[in-house]
């Protein structure tokens, strides 16, 4: 199935006119135009002087192409496989969902019917093929073909409708070519000789001979289920019973296949044609309604911008996008399986609130760069392997290697000249504070990764130094003393210095 909204019609023509190649083109047109034979692509020097009273309006690109996205999310309704086909059109594939709305006559025309009421130009047909769909909607709108008869609905359409490049189809006419039937009678390899294997492949896909999948704006949940409404809906109370039903639904259809889901979207279609999608995700497979039931409660109570019915939805969808085989654990008798399911349950309920990538936990990572050997991922995603690493730990009565507090980027500090070369400085300034340097330990040296040098020193020599007032910082020297460089008195200019942390 494919369609096209094209704007609103007028008694007075009117086009939308975009750059192409450095002259103004005719970008889109209204039913008036077309009557004086406008076309688009065509220069609008020539669209003014075939109709002077011609109103011109300059494309937004930009918002057409979000208009058509908004149009899209709504014809989720329909089915879940949509295309963008632009700049105008969209590709549905009703493949086995016609039957849900009395038919594929019934569909048609509830689609054509909705977008009209609001406000838009809409041509639709119905064809095995993608392509032979959008041929049938610049000429024969409203056209239902039946399987394998493609090439007869399309053989009296001009050849201008299966909208190839402007020099084709001038072309094709200047060899008496008028109709996509004329073209059919010749031979396959004709065509491709004369105007190219693209060309050739359209006009197959537009015969029925050959089709080409269409490519999705979503990928296919694994598991849908949606509640349509008569009379729309817009309490929380009647919305959060629908969602509740609705995740029973779910977990029955999912519990026949032995599955859990992983990554949940309630979408809600609102009866102005605007589409809100909410989603959820989980740390483990959720197997039961009442966890789903909770989780998109959290959700709803945490938006920053409200769920909005309007004037009510007549459709609310939960699906399924990501699911797990669930694997059966000993629940009796081992206490850390509880623990563990309680520690994921807490973390995605606190996840649906403020987002799964603000819960974090920290893995060990094989590394001796101080600011590298933690890495801060998703918690959802990687609890099991948060609990089973192994950091290293200090023997007792040892004082601490590292600091407690770790800056995610050195600060520079201020050094004196007077300090000694190979040693730590007898005294510094880090965020405009003096500190007098009392008590020291190291050097440490570690040597930085040479694989990314990226003109960086490849050596650091680590010192722990408590100050006068008894404060303690791990601060490190950038690369080794290089007595080779001087300053205007003579004397050797030390390398930049850093504090790495805060002891406790």
């Amino acid at each position: 199935m494919s369609g096209g909204a094209q704007g609103r019609t007028s008694d007075e023509p009117g086009i939308v006119v975009a750059k192409d190649n450095n002259a103004l083109v005719v970008y889109a047109l209204d039913e008036a135009a077309t009557r004086f034979g406008l076309h688009i692509g065509q220069p609008l020097a020539n669209a003014r002087a075939i109709c002077p009273e011609l109103k011109v309006y300059d494309a937004d690109v930009a918002a057409d192409a979000k208009t058509l996205g908004d149009i899209a999310d709504w014809c989720d309704r329909f089915t879940p496989l949509v295309a963008l086909d632009p700049p105008h059109g969209l590709f549905l594939d009703i493949t086995g969902c016609a039957h849900l709305f009395g038919g594929e006559a019934a569909l048609l025309q509830a689609l054509i019917r909705a977008l009209a009421g609001q406000g838009f130009a809409v041509s639709a047909a119905i064809a095995g093929t993608s392509i032979c769909a959008r041929t049938l909607t610049r000429q024969a709108s409203g056209t239902i073909v039946a399987d394998g008869a493609e090439a007869e609905a399309v053989s009296r359409l001009p050849v201008s409708a299966l909208g190839a490049d402007e020099a084709i189809t001038m072309g094709l006419r200047r060899a008496g070519l008028k109709t996509i039937g004329d073209v059919a009678l010749r031979a396959p390899h004709e065509i491709t000789a004369r105007f190219g294997a693209r060309f050739s492949t359209l006009l197959t896909q537009a015969l029925g001979e050959g089709d080409a999948p269409i490519n999705p704006r979503k990928p296919l949940p694994d598991y849908i289920v949606e509640k349509r409404f008569a009379e729309p809906i817009a309490t929380d109370t009647m919305i959060a019973m629908t969602l509740s039903r609705l995740a029973e639904t779910l977990v029955a259809s999912m519990e026949k296949q032995g599955k859990g889901a992983r990554r949940l979207e309630a979408s809600f279609f609102r009866t102005d044609g605007a589409v809100r999608s909410i989603a959820v995700e989980t740390g483990r497979p959720v197997t039961r309604g009442a966890v789903i039931d909770r989780l998109f409660r959290e959700r709803l109570d945490a938006l920053a911008d409200p769920l909005d019915p309007g004037f009510g939805f007549d459709m609310v969808r939960l699906s399924a996008s990501r699911t797990e085989i669930v694997v059966q654990e000993q629940r009796d008798l081992d206490a850390s399986v509880h623990d563990n399911d309680e520690l994921a349950a807490l973390i995605d309920r606190i996840a649906a609130r403020i987002g799964g990538k603000r819960v974090v936990v920290h893995l060990p990572q094989d590394t001796h760069i101080p600011e590298r050997a933690v890495l801060a991922a998703p918690a959802q995603h990687h609890l099991a392997a948060a609990t089973q690493a192994e950091w290293s730990v200090r023997c007792a009565g040892e004082p601490p290697l590292r600091p407690l507090r770790l800056f995610e980027r050195p600060e520079p500090i201020k050094v004196p000249f007077a300090t000694v070369p190979d040693g730590p400085p007898h005294q510094f300034t880090w965020r405009r504070a003096l500190h007098a340097v009392v008590r020291v330990e190291g050097p440490e040296r570690i040597a930085m990764e040479w694989w990314r040098r990226d003109g960086k020193q490849l050596t650091r020599d680590y010192f722990r130094v408590e100050d006068a007032e008894g404060l303690r910082f791990w601060i490190f020297r950038d690369g080794l003393y290089d007595s080779e460089l001087v300053d205007d008195g003579g004397k050797p200019v030390p390398a930049g210095w850093y504090v790495h942390g805060l002891f406790a």
